[in-house]
């Protein structure tokens, strides 16, 4: 059953710089390192701007992509917090962020978060398909930063999603690109999941094609308005950062609007 949600207190600073984890703190050796997953270390591990949304590692951040839209009042679900970057970013710029992440360590780490940055936000733990918590259709954003690649059921999800959304709303998510892997010599097709433990939360990557991630969305009535492959930023390059990458993209960024109702 998800937690009762912690209000926290609300100010709205900006153009601050979260400071960076303590990589001996609640972490396995290998965190941040080539044995995991993506998906297990970002963007929970890394130090990211808190006044924008950042969808992946080594790429342009929500200011560039703008795929949000304006918050300012809006009430935004938030899906796999992190170690809450993304819920302070959103906060500041007016929302009203509920934030749902499976792992009551992850949840301690965005609580932190938050009231470092003196932000309300509502916390919830549940798995990522269990939204009874929130009434249908009052939704008007609904995100997710590379949690989704630990869900085994999709298309749940997606359902789950569309129901507390308003007609019309986005969901906007980012995903480990598959092309990456096949970079670093795998299948395209070979969907063996990778298990992660990183100290304060675990969980399988489940590698999916991109057709399969286009046709869950479809089958819970999304339409899909952009499907991005960024490149990498020019610059120094992040601890997550993998020679692969230069010859494929990392990160997948969907953006689909709810249809029907």
């Amino acid at each position: 059953m998800p937690d009762q949600p912690d209000d926290l207190t609300s100010t709205h600073p900006s153009g601050h710089l979260r400071p960076a984890p303590d990589p001996t703190e609640d972490l396995q050796p290998d965190a941040g390192g080539s044995r995991s997953p993506l998906s297990a270390v970002f963007p929970a591990t890394v130090s990211l701007p808190d006044d924008v949304v950042s969808y992946g590692p080594d790429i342009a951040t929500e200011a560039v992509f703008r795929l949000l839209g304006h918050l300012e009042g809006k009430r935004v679900l938030e899906l796999g917090c992190g170690a809450g970057q993304a819920a302070v970013a959103l906060a500041y710029q007016g929302a009203h962020v509920i934030a749902v992440d499976p792992s009551h360590r992850r949840l301690e780490q965005a609580r932190n978060a938050c009231e470092r940055a003196e932000v309300r936000v509502e916390l919830h733990q549940s798995d990522l398909a269990e939204l009874a918590f929130v009434r249908a259709d009052t939704i008007d954003v609904a995100l997710s930063v590379y949690a989704l690649a630990s869900v085994t059921d999709l298309d749940r999800v997606f359902r789950q999603v569309h129901r507390v959304l308003r007609t019309g709303c986005p969901l906007v998510f980012s995903l480990p690109h598959p092309a990456l892997r096949v970079a670093e010599g795998n299948s395209y097709f070979d969907r063996s999941p990778l298990a992660w433990d990183t100290g304060d939360a675990t969980g399988q990557e489940q590698p999916r094609t991109i057709s399969e991630v286009f046709t869950s969305l479809t089958r819970a009535n999304f339409r899909v308005d952009a499907l991005l492959e960024p490149e990498p930023l020019d610059g120094p390059r992040s601890a997550l950062w993998k020679p692969a990458m230069e010859r494929a993209p990392a990160t997948l960024l969907v953006r689909g609007r709810k249809e029907g109702i």
